[in-house]
């Protein structure tokens, strides 16, 4: 196990354990459960940390991530779960500037198992070439699967996008 990981849990548990307000939300959440507001789909990228960027703890957001915001089956499934049982009413698709994903399918990269990520976003942004417009444009097209997916969803569905040199996220 990464000695890193296994510190910094520690130092979670130290920081929940020593602050009572946090105890109390945290022990809150499991006998209550979660109850988020909203729904990230963001890229598995490890720049981009939805709680970090909206500046949110626990029970807060739902989360999905995968690269390039793909959804596939099980993220349909998730969202489903979302909608259905955690009655989310907001679901934000957060794409991100200089993403690897969308890098790779702008300029036809391949692979085993990440094709099945590159031809869905090839899809999605068809002959764009510029990765910023392409990333924009992949957001918007992810947003209208949902939609598709879910026609009787009656909360919104928003395409955004981060942006690592700023920070900002804009929709």
């Amino acid at each position: 196990m990464n000695k890193k990981l296994i510190e910094g849990n520690n130092e979670f548990v130290e920081l929940i354990n020593s602050n009572k307000n946090f105890k109390e939300y945290n022990a809150n959440l499991i006998t209550n459960g979660q109850h988020p507001y909203a729904l990230v789909i963001t890229c598995s990228d490890s720049r981009v940390i939805p709680e970090v960027i909206f500046n949110k703890t626990l029970g807060e957001i739902f989360v999905i991530r995968t690269a390039g915001n793909v959804i596939n089956d099980g993220e349909l499934a998730t969202i489903e779960y979302a909608i259905e049982h955690l009655k989310i009413k907001e679901i934000i698709v957060l794409a991100h500037t200089y993403c690897g994903a969308v890098h790779a399918a702008v300029h036809n990269e391949s692979g085993k198992y990440i094709n099945k990520i590159l031809d869905k976003i090839k899809t999605n942004i068809g002959s764009t070439t510029n990765e910023f417009d392409a990333t924009k444009i992949n957001a918007i097209k992810v947003c209208d699967y949902i939609k598709e997916k879910f026609p009787n969803y009656s909360g919104e569905i928003i395409p955004a996008v981060y942006d690592l040199c700023s920070n900002k996220v804009n929709y």
